[in-house]
């Protein structure tokens, strides 16, 4: 069984990543992370143990396999929201361009903010801008989120 969770919860423990240096696929707090290994920190911090290991992955992984394999791996654990839906604590992945797969994660402060990790800086909370919004390719919600939360 899922226990409930709340958006509150799910956004102070993004928060507490702030400042977590950039480190390609790495998921330590303080230490290093990477876009995905954020995510990854949330689910472990809010929910528990991961439900499946990430594999390995090369900083250029979306390019070299044509697979929408983020969207694929957040399906099998996540629950879908519509785009224009989603609020705090939901999981946004983005395309960097019209036709790419979708490569980048980050969890909703808000509607209006985000927490991300981007190669060259640490974690941190910015604003959903329209160049953010106009890349955003999935939403989903953390199971157990409650539904009036």
């Amino acid at each position: 069984m899922t226990r409930v969770i709340t958006r509150e919860v799910l956004v102070a423990e993004a928060r507490s990543w702030i400042g977590t240096p950039y480190r390609h696929q790495a998921s330590v707090k303080g230490v290093g992370c990477d876009c995905l290994g954020l995510v990854r920190g949330v689910w472990r911090g809010c929910i528990g143990a991961e439900p499946e290991r990430a594999p390995a992955y090369a900083p250029d992984w979306a390019e070299a396999g044509g697979e929408e394999t983020l969207a694929a791996a957040a399906l099998r654990h996540l629950v879908p929201v519509a785009c224009d839906q989603f609020g705090a604590g939901n999981v946004l992945l983005f395309r960097w361009s019209d036709g790419c797969i979708a490569k980048h994660a980050a969890i909703a402060a808000s509607t209006s903010t985000m927490i991300h990790a981007h190669d060259g800086a640490a974690v941190c909370e910015i604003a959903i801008t329209p160049w953010w919004r106009r890349r955003l390719a999935y939403a989903f919600s953390f199971p157990g989120l409650g539904a009036d939360t």
